[in-house]
């Protein structure tokens, strides 16, 4: 029983003593559990349920009807899961709310991946920044397969001038969830940065979401400028 676990292995103390950063996928899943069922405590009931939907993704993605035939989870579960998931997107978009400055990468990083990481088909989209880098406004542009995006650069020059952007953060997911760069990717990239640079806005970078992952052009030292 999870009781007699020793203290620094129990998840709510883990939590405590270390930071949330130091669980598992389990641990985390078995503190909003709270109990397991019988003959199987919560770490193990969360093990079997991340390995039923296979991620935390799969189960925050799940249907109320697959999810409900979990064993050990019903409707109550479902709604309390979309509403922490809610929230968390929430706290993130607050952070990069219009008029907001982008003062971490990470928060950037946290913000697309919170945005794109569901997503089943490639979806390209633009953060839009004023000359101070502030947040002007998030948008999908382009929506593809589930192997690639048709991206027009002319309609990205639009949408810049549309809404004065001085600079841009190119982003786009790979549901495939492998965080590397294309050789497309980084075709569509310079081309951007070149048809952008003619009306003196500038690419700060160009995130990959691929799940939990980021890949940033700009940390790789991809960018032209």
């Amino acid at each position: 029983m999870l009781k007699h676990w020793p203290n620094n292995e129990k998840p709510r103390e883990k939590l405590l003593n270390q930071g949330a950063a130091s669980l598992s996928d389990a641990e985390l899943l078995a503190i909003f559990l709270r109990t397991g069922v019988k003959g199987c405590n919560v770490v193990e009931l969360s093990r079997q349920l991340i390995s039923n939907f296979g991620s935390i993704s799969g189960i925050y993605q799940a249907s109320l009807t697959d999810f409900c035939e979990q064993k050990g989870l019903g409707t109550a579960k479902y709604v309390q899961l979309q509403a922490c998931l809610e929230m968390s997107k929430r706290h993130l978009s607050e952070q990069l709310k219009p008029g907001h400055a982008l003062t971490s990468s990470q928060a950037t990083k946290n913000y697309l991946i919170s945005e794109l990481r569901n997503e089943v088909r490639e979806v390209f989209a633009v953060l839009f920044l004023n000359n101070q880098h502030e947040v002007i406004t998030f948008e999908r542009l382009f929506y593809g397969t589930i192997n690639a995006a048709a991206v027009y650069p002319r309609v990205v020059l639009e949408q810049a001038l549309k809404h004065k952007a001085a600079a841009v953060i190119l982003s786009h997911n790979h549901p495939s969830g492998i965080a590397q760069s294309s050789t497309a990717d980084r075709e569509i990239t310079h081309t951007l940065e070149k048809a952008l640079n003619l009306i003196d806005i500038r690419v700060l970078d160009h995130i990959i979401v691929a799940g939990h992952q980021c890949y940033s052009f700009a940390e790789r030292g991809e960018l032209l400028n």
